[in-house]
């Protein structure tokens, strides 16, 4: 990676566990998509577009992690809320069994010594 070049490396890592994050938002019951956004605006690292959630969204739908229903609105048309699966249970399940693994043996790295250049 180029100097200089951190928001690249953070992009690529919010990218990594987006869907992760969104599976553990709708664990709590379920949610619309502006909603999600706001919740994740929340965390300034995991401040993301329409852009990026929809597609996000309609992909954990086709993989059956989240199903839809369509909820009337009182301040406009009609919301599509996102629901948690069984599947997405089990994904989120799985992937907070693996994080603190991930993350220790990121931090490993990270917090070794630098070795001397020559």
């Amino acid at each position: 990676m180029e100097p200089g070049n951190a928001n690249k490396a953070m992009s690529q890592l919010r990218r990594g566990v987006l869907e992760y994050c969104v599976l553990a938002l709708l664990r709590g019951g379920p949610r619309y998509g502006v909603e999600l956004l706001r919740e994740l605006g929340h965390v300034d690292v995991m401040v993301t577009s329409e852009g990026t959630i929809y597609p996000l969204l309609s992909r954990l739908r086709r993989e059956s992690l989240v199903t839809t229903s369509w909820q009337e609105s009182t301040s406009g048309p009609p919301r599509r809320y996102y629901e948690l699966t069984s599947t997405g249970q089990q994904a989120l399940d799985d992937f907070t069994a693996e994080w603190p693994r991930f993350h220790d043996a990121v931090l490993h790295f990270l917090s070794k010594n630098e070795a001397p250049r020559s």
